[in-house]
């Protein structure tokens, strides 16, 4: 294994040895591509998806949020496009019976091409692929492939079938019969919960285009090659936020957004050059200009985040297939249109891959002793981080466990907080560095006398007196 490999997989251990995530139905050897977010991965996860929300809807004026069912009219899926688009070309190889998606393994070649500094083939390659791909010309994507030899990973030969498409949408019945059951989805994006529900938003909350619909929330989608941990998932939860433009407008905003929501990314302390952008050429059906944001993971640079200009194709065709006008009348140019819409789509789980990539870090050093001494720690950001404070009396008597819990009891209302007695301080700081937790307070005998306590800083693993009145404030003040 490459450096990079071996971090990702002692990234996916420490997740699960440390209550971040689990696989799923493990007792039952587990489910392929579905996973269990622990203790202080659930707490991760809802306070990245908080802090999105907050930012989208607390910090905007113009955008408001909804919470959209998962399930909707079969008929949505039909004017959304997915019903007949929404699909993936895929091959097998003959020998390892693995199957791949065709651009991945393109794409991946591409790759190691670049590694070799062979930056213009790898374009044209990407270019090649890219005008089979929207030609929908599957015989020729084979034989690219055959020409240049791409082999499987497992049995590393070139023996491949045909390519043929796979519809990623999961289906399921409604009806009390089964006889009598109608065929839905399981909703595979959230955008369209916030279309069908454009003029419900604009008349009760009293929207003025340029406005924006932000909403969290799960979907499903049928991955035919899930991989990389919780990267690509059948079950996912995104943060999408739908912003309705006038017509002509579009490339501006599209602009706007693209800088704004990397500027949310660099907010929370990710290195500048860990983030890239790449423009997507070849366009979904509905785009007229679309992009990915890209981090640098330990399995490197992967889609985070999209920002695509949808155009008006979603609210026209939920209009036409509907029968419902999906018009705004715009008061400043006296005029009826249909909104186009600029779409910013995160993904929460991988948001959440992200955090864990950037934070994890082992690290060792010589003592003034002479002995050496090491550490596995989070470095997450403290306005995300599961837990905010640990609260560690010295020892279980001479009354600091009643002094701990009285500044816990101060503390728990405002934010997430820690108490453990157990073990020596020093294993405890080694516990809290490894799930993230920013500061840490020893209640000690001092404490009894003076009302002051030890406080350790997790990155710089510095530490200072300060009065426990002030405890309160500083970790709040961190949490902005």
């Amino acid at each position: 294994m490459t450096t990079n490999e071996n971090k990702f997989q002692e990234i996916i251990s420490h997740a699960k040895e440390y209550g971040f995530v689990f696989p799923s139905s493990e007792i039952y050897d587990g489910l392929s591509a579905v996973y269990d977010y622990g203790p202080y991965g659930s707490e991760l996860k809802k306070n990245i998806r908080d802090y999105w929300w907050r930012w989208m809807t607390q910090m905007n004026e113009n955008i408001v949020g909804i919470d959209a069912a998962i399930f909707m009219h079969p008929t949505t899926w039909k004017a959304s496009g997915h019903v007949d688009n929404f699909s993936d070309p895929m091959i097998d190889n003959k020998d390892s019976n693995k199957r791949y998606r065709v651009d991945h393994i393109i794409e991946g070649l591409a790759d190691t091409l670049r590694s070799e500094g062979k930056e213009t083939e790898a374009d044209k390659l990407l270019a090649e692929m890219d005008a089979l791909l929207a030609a929908e010309d599957f015989a020729g994507l084979k034989d690219l492939i055959y020409t240049r030899n791409i082999k499987c990973s497992v049995s590393n030969t070139c023996n491949w079938t045909d390519v043929r498409q796979f519809n990623l949408m999961f289906s399921t019945e409604i009806g009390s019969v089964a006889e009598e059951a109608d065929k839905i989805y399981l909703r595979p994006e959230t955008a369209q919960g916030i279309f069908v529900n454009f003029l419900n938003v604009q008349k009760t909350a009293r929207m003025k285009i340029p406005f924006g619909i932000a909403q969290t929330g799960k979907a499903f989608r049928n991955e035919i090659v899930a991989r990389q941990f919780i990267f690509r998932m059948r079950e996912f939860e995104q943060m999408e936020m739908q912003f309705f433009i006038r017509p002509g407008t579009q490339k501006e905003w599209y602009e706007y957004w693209k800088e704004a929501r990397l500027q949310w990314h660099l907010s929370l302390g990710v290195k500048p050059e860990k983030y890239r952008y790449h423009d997507h050429v070849k366009l979904a059906h509905y785009a007229d200009a679309a992009l990915d944001i890209e981090y640098e993971f330990p399995f490197g640079f992967k889609e985070v985040e999209g920002i695509h200009s949808r155009t008006d194709f979603d609210l026209k065709n939920h209009q036409l297939y509907s029968g419902k006008k999906m018009q705004y009348f715009d008061n400043e140019i006296n005029q009826n249109y249909i909104p186009y819409v600029i779409e910013t789509s995160i993904g929460l789980d991988r948001m959440f891959l992200l955090i864990l990539s950037e934070s994890y870090a082992e690290e060792k050093w010589t003592k003034e002793d002479g002995t050496a001494d090491s550490r596995v720690v989070m470095r997450i950001p403290a306005k995300i981080a599961p837990l905010k404070l640990a609260i560690l009396p010295l020892t279980k008597k001479d009354g600091l466990p009643d002094i701990a819990k009285e500044l816990m009891n101060q503390c728990k209302p405002f934010f997430r907080c820690f108490y453990e007695e157990k073990d020596t301080i020093g294993k405890r700081y080694r516990r809290m560095d490894a799930i993230g937790t920013p500061y840490c307070v020893t209640i000690d005998h001092q404490t009894k006398e003076d009302q002051t306590v030890t406080i350790r800083y997790r990155d710089s693993m510095q530490q200072e007196r300060i009065p426990m009145s002030q405890v309160r404030e500083l970790v709040q003040a961190n949490m902005l």
